[in-house]
């Protein structure tokens, strides 16, 4: 719940009791870490480690497809990492004189609301306003459908803006997915040229492209949720949606070159890079300041369908980290807290990851608990609902999911890492994720 069906940023804060002095990389842990995780249903996916270029660890684990085991070689969408990519390219035009950050939208889009008061520097930042198409009930109806770029522009330029240019920051996929089309109107080229004309090919990533339908020829995986009692393959975007927002294909091995790239000045010179990190309300050009206690990282993070994915990287250590999952049953940023803290050596307890035991709740229990609710903290709406003795919980635009009883008053979704506290009295509940609390009330 409060995911995107597509595409969004995910939370991305580590903590750590206390300061960090690095200490010996306990791989003993990590592996016990991933075994747990795939052993118990709770993930499958790969994470590399490199440190100054070289890699210093690397697993797969689970399923690429039904029945065929994930291996180094399994490339797995990457979803909103591909924005950094298209800020990347941007910039790289930005660099040669041949595209200013002052440029108005309106230059190649004057259909969109606001274009000619929106610039190039606004769409990086998500601050132009522009309402995500990703947020629209009316994305599931044809995410899986083939869509033509006069097509997504319609949808697009079809809401009301949500704020005006340049007022705040609002992450919204539509930014990234019109940088897409610009890069190809300035260059003159699909996407899928320029990007390995300009990175893929400078950096010999071989597994990293911009997708199409899933291919098992390709070893590219599918992506799964675990229905309790087994892993259930789920439906693909179309990915002529996605674009520059989403659309690429890669491994943690390319992941972690690509970014050691772009922090290595093969890609972009070094003043380019810091203007990228300059961060407005916590978000540069794709980059966000990525901390793990004392350590400072950058990166991006990535959903689409059910894959899930991070890439980071610490400058002072030279150290970079890429995780696929292409299945989960456990919060992300768990795995990666277990990562980090494997590599720096410091204090960490493995999680239980025994699958939770829910309360037995009868449909009198739920009954009051039920409602449309909404919140001042966030624009989405959630409709809580009873199947039976099982409470759903649907935001808007987004799939209904199932929710585990801890109590007649606290539901969990340990996939997303959420906590629904419930007050039937005050009809309101308190969401919790990611180190958040949002009140929504009844309506």
């Amino acid at each position: 719940m409060l995911r995107k069906l597509a595409l969004v940023l995910l939370p991305a804060c580590f903590s750590a009791s206390s300061a960090l002095a690095q200490g010996s990389f306990n791989q003993p842990r990590l592996d016990s870490l991933l075994t747990s995780l795939e052993a118990n249903h709770r993930a499958m996916g790969s994470l590399t480690l490199s440190q100054n270029g070289k890699v210093v660890y690397s697993r797969a684990f689970g399923q690429e497809q039904p029945g065929v085991p994930a291996t180094a070689a399994t490339r797995y969408r990457i979803g909103s990492i591909s924005k950094l990519f298209t800020a990347t390219l941007l910039m790289q035009l930005v660099e040669e004189g041949k595209l200013k950050l002052d440029a108005p939208l309106a230059t190649w889009f004057p259909q969109l609301p606001n274009a000619t008061r929106i610039t190039v520097d606004q769409l990086l930042h998500h601050r132009s306003g522009l309402h995500s198409f990703t947020s629209d009930v009316a994305y599931a109806t044809y995410m899986a459908k083939p869509q033509t770029q006069a097509q997504m522009l319609a949808i697009m330029s079809k809401p009301a803006p949500d704020f005006e240019p340049g007022a705040k920051f609002e992450y919204s996929n539509t930014n990234y997915l019109l940088l897409g089309y610009i890069l190809e109107r300035v260059t003159g080229q699909p996407y899928k040229q320029v990007l390995q004309k300009r990175i893929t090919g400078k950096l010999g990533l071989k597994e990293t492209y911009y997708g199409g339908p899933i291919d098992t020829k390709k070893q590219e995986a599918a992506s799964f949720r675990w229905s309790g009692s087994a892993w259930q393959p789920e439906p693909e975007t179309d990915m002529s949606i996605p674009g520059g927002a989403g659309a690429l294909v890669s491994t943690p091995a390319d992941l972690t070159r690509f970014i050691e790239g772009l922090f290595g000045g093969r890609l972009v010179k070094p003043a380019t890079l810091e203007q990228m990190m300059v961060l407005q309300d916590g978000y540069g050009a794709a980059l966000t300041a990525i901390p793990f206690g004392t350590k400072k990282g950058y990166g991006h993070g990535g959903v689409i369908d059910a894959f899930q994915s991070s890439l980071i990287y610490f400058p002072a250590d030279k150290l970079a980290l890429a995780y696929c999952q292409n299945g989960s049953n456990f919060p992300l940023n768990d795995v990666l807290i277990g990562a980090l803290a494997s590599y720096y050596g410091t204090p960490y307890r493995l999680p239980d990851l025994r699958p939770a035991t829910p309360m037995a709740l009868t449909a009198t229990d739920l009954g009051p608990l039920t409602g449309t609710y909404a919140s001042t903290q966030m624009p989405l709406k959630v409709t809580v609902t009873a199947a039976g003795t099982t409470l759903l919980a649907q935001a808007t635009g987004q799939q209904a999911l199932s929710l585990t009883a801890k109590s007649k008053t606290q539901f969990i979704f340990e996939p997303a890492g959420i906590v629904l506290d419930f007050d039937a009295d005050r009809h309101t509940f308190t969401l919790q994720q990611g180190g958040g609390s949002y009140l929504f009330t009844r309506e």
